[in-house]
């Protein structure tokens, strides 16, 4: 009998559900909390129920395709798998079994700084996967530079630099649980940096530099000679500097709801940073998706691709590779539905047209 049968499980939501019942409580605050009164956090998932699809009939949807390309790289579908920390305490595989899924699936994945696995051993474990390296920016830089050269050596695609923790935000269901990372997990590109005791979240991203500015995109630039997506832009002014200093990319992003509570919802600020863009670079989305509807209205307002952190990792909690796999495929199998209903057959014919506001 199959996982999905076995436990009934159609969509995210029932991984989420499995979750939180396989997790310590530590973990389930760290994974599925936000930052103060959870407001953005919420506000991410509800920005897609204001908005609704226009959908064409009588079109030819015998052959839908959910391929696509993300900085030139063909994927079989433009979800990829976005950079969550810690991964071996929710499974003994870690990274690496999260890895193997995406590459199964035929897209890529990022790597969290704070990952448990080397992106070496990742390439090992998963061959061909697409691995981009998340980047958080330590105030010493000699464990950046050893990070960058172990990321280009094994593989990485690009780096997406994320911008949006000069602070890390007040998370007071970690507080509350007193969630603390065990000093023997493996911290590859953080250890270093945060030394060998046990730690919370806190203690460890107050290692940080606050003092990353665009300068720094152009010194990971040249250190590194890969692309560099910007993770964490929600407005147009922002947007326009990151086109102006060189960025490949960005990902609109409030770091799901974790950093600033009361910060826009992605969906929201979505529009006006594509409109900023004007093509130039790609621009991605994560925060809240959890439907492949949630896929088709990104798409609609301009994404080239969404970012998915939570729900590969509910999948990983509940049943290692096999659970990240199933979430991934539902997601392309609910993508594919909703291409052919709204009545396109690839994901870059979706525009605008296809979506409106819903009237409240």
């Amino acid at each position: 009998m199959s996982l999905r049968t076995a436990t009934e499980i159609v969509c995210c939501d029932d991984y989420e559900r499995l979750a939180e019942e396989c997790c310590e409580p530590g973990l389930w605050a760290y994974l599925a909390g936000g930052s103060a009164t959870e407001w953005t956090l919420r506000a991410n998932r509800d920005a897609f129920g204001r908005w609704a699809f226009r959908p064409r009939v009588l079109v030819d949807v015998a052959e839908v395709s959910t391929e696509t390309t993300v900085l030139g790289t063909p994927v079989s579908m433009p979800i990829l798998v976005a950079p969550v920390a810690y991964q071996a305490l929710y499974h003994p595989e870690g990274e690496v079994a999260t890895a193997r899924a995406a590459a199964a699936a035929g897209t890529a994945i990022c790597i969290s700084t704070f990952t448990t696995r080397s992106h070496r051993e990742i390439a090992e474990g998963a061959p061909g996967v697409t691995q981009w390296c998340q980047l958080y920016v330590f105030q010493d830089r000699a464990v950046v530079r050893e990070h960058l050269a172990e990321a280009v050596d094994a593989g990485c695609r690009a780096v997406v630099l994320t911008v949006d923790t000069p602070r890390l935000g007040r998370r007071e269901r970690d507080l509350r649980v007193g969630f603390t990372i065990p000093s023997d997990v493996p911290l590859p590109y953080a250890r270093a940096a945060v030394g060998a005791d046990a730690g919370n979240p806190a203690d460890q991203f107050a290692l940080l530099s606050p003092a990353v500015t665009w300068r720094d995109l152009e010194w990971i630039a040249s250190e590194t000679g890969l692309p560099v997506i910007l993770k964490g832009i929600v407005t147009r002014e922002d947007a326009a500097l990151a086109v102006d200093h060189g960025a490949a990319g960005i990902v609109v992003s409030n770091h799901g709801g974790r950093q600033l509570d009361g910060a826009v919802p992605t969906l929201d600020a979505l529009p006006e940073v594509v409109d900023a863009v004007a093509g130039r670079i790609e621009v991605f989305l994560d925060g809240g998706v959890r439907r492949g509807t949630d896929v088709a209205k990104a798409l609609a307002l301009g994404a080239q691709a969404v970012l998915v952190g939570r729900p590969p990792v509910f999948g990983l909690s509940v049943a290692g590779e096999e659970g990240v796999s199933d979430v991934l495929e539902m997601l392309r199998t609910e993508l594919a539905l909703a291409l052919s209903l709204i009545g396109v057959t690839r994901p870059e014919q979706l525009t605008r047209a296809h979506v409106q506001p819903v009237n409240r």
